[in-house]
């Protein structure tokens, strides 16, 4: 799929878990890749696009062994627990080098996940998962 298919797919779904979720799970859905150890920004959807960049080096902290580790395939994801604040709550792959940054500006992954609503929204979550495993972004 290309750039405008799988923003199109994001929103539609990050808005399914936020309607399974009754209130806003992640605010802030990032697609980028990595070269020479920095993120670099394909495409923005949040309150902080302007400070994005200059904040990411903090942010990713918590998930950056697992994003720089080379294991993960087409759709794989991974939770940071305690991602407080603009640090980052997850990833998931989408393309070859390509991730999917999901972050909720305001929370943690340990308070979302403690609402019991989080399991109904992650049925929407692994729709999305299941989705680029079949049909990856290609830049």
């Amino acid at each position: 799929m290309n750039l405008e298919q799988a923003s199109v797919l994001i929103k539609k779904y990050a808005d399914k878990m936020n309607d399974m979720y009754g209130k806003v799970v992640f605010d802030e859905w990032v697609i980028l890749t990595f070269a020479g150890g920095k993120g670099n920004l394909i495409h923005y959807m949040g309150p902080r696009k302007e400070h994005f960049q200059q904040n990411f080096s903090v942010d990713v902290e918590e998930l950056q062994p697992r994003l720089f580790s080379n294991r993960y395939s087409l759709g794989d994801f991974e939770f940071a627990r305690y991602g407080a604040g603009t640090r980052f709550e997850a990833f998931m792959v989408i393309g070859v080098g390509l991730y999917l940054i999901c972050n909720n500006t305001g929370a943690s992954m340990e308070g979302i996940s403690k609402d019991p609503r989080w399991l109904k929204a992650q049925e929407s979550f692994l729709e999305l998962t299941d989705i680029f495993r079949k049909d990856a972004l290609v830049i």
